[in-house]
């Protein structure tokens, strides 16, 4: 039977970048602003996030060619295209890699004023601004010149309607964000924001971590995506290689 979707749709988080490496010096020695040289589109993988990468495409080396990839969807951001490249390189030596196609619809979040602040900078420069998003909560707030998650899902239900059109029936691996994956999921499993939020409260995304979904047609009804893993990090750990969950830019405390 016809379907719209994808036959398998595949949505990873980047490998560790030396953005989150710095978020977390900066925490641990009680700093206000992060020190990173790069812009946040700029920033590069860690070594490790490198040897994540390479991990989870020989994973994906291991399916069968009826399984692989056929297209990879990317964020623009440096450590996605070095994560999406390094994968697919390691997936199939030797062979023709997936088509990689970059989106600017899949790129991080953007947090505006709040960029490259960690929590307490937040707290310390930008107090109403804090109790603000505690009221209203990360769903719908807004920093100024950035996004809420709101935002970026109407971004996501742009590329999910290219995604039906062009791709229907393909076997789609999506490389990007912590947020776009939360919200990917928000789209495809038809959540509500008290829904979404319980997932993000039970901690961050895993770096590498897959989650998928595979089309299946239930009784009389048209194929739908039916979730199959859930930051799915076996690949790193059959590798031998840490996994890291850490956020990709620093927020405000979770409520």
């Amino acid at each position: 039977m016809h379907t719209n979707w994808p036959q398998i749709l595949w949505v990873v988080r980047h490998g560790q970048s030396a953005g989150n490496v710095a978020r977390d010096a900066a925490e641990a020695g009680g700093m206000a602003v992060i020190d990173l040289e790069w812009r946040d589109i700029d920033v590069p993988l860690s070594e490790l996030g490198k040897a994540q990468s390479i991990a989870l495409g020989r994973w994906f080396g291991t399916l069968p060619d009826a399984q692989q990839p056929q297209v990879i969807l990317c964020s623009p951001y440096l450590r996605a295209q070095e994560t999406a490249r390094l994968l697919a390189d390691s997936a199939r030596p030797g062979r023709e890699a997936p088509k990689l196609r970059i989106d600017e619809r899949l790129r991080e979040k953007e947090f505006g004023i709040l960029d490259r602040l960690t929590k307490l900078g937040i707290q310390q420069k930008h107090p109403e601004l804090n109790e603000q998003r505690l009221h209203v909560g990360k769903f719908y707030f807004r920093p100024p010149g950035g996004e809420s998650w709101c935002d970026v899902i109407l971004r996501l239900r742009s590329l999910l309607e290219m995604v039906t059109r062009e791709y229907a029936g393909c076997r789609v691996l999506v490389v990007a964000h912590q947020v776009i994956v939360n919200c990917m999921r928000f789209l495809l499993e038809h959540m509500d924001e008290k829904q979404i939020l319980d997932i993000d409260r039970q901690g961050d995304v895993p770096n590498c971590a897959i989650t998928s979904y595979r089309a299946e047609r239930r009784k009389d009804e048209d194929e739908v995506l039916q979730l199959d893993l859930v930051n799915f990090v076996a690949p790193l750990q059959q590798a031998a290689t840490p996994v890291t969950s850490e956020p990709d830019r620093p927020v405000a405390p979770k409520p």
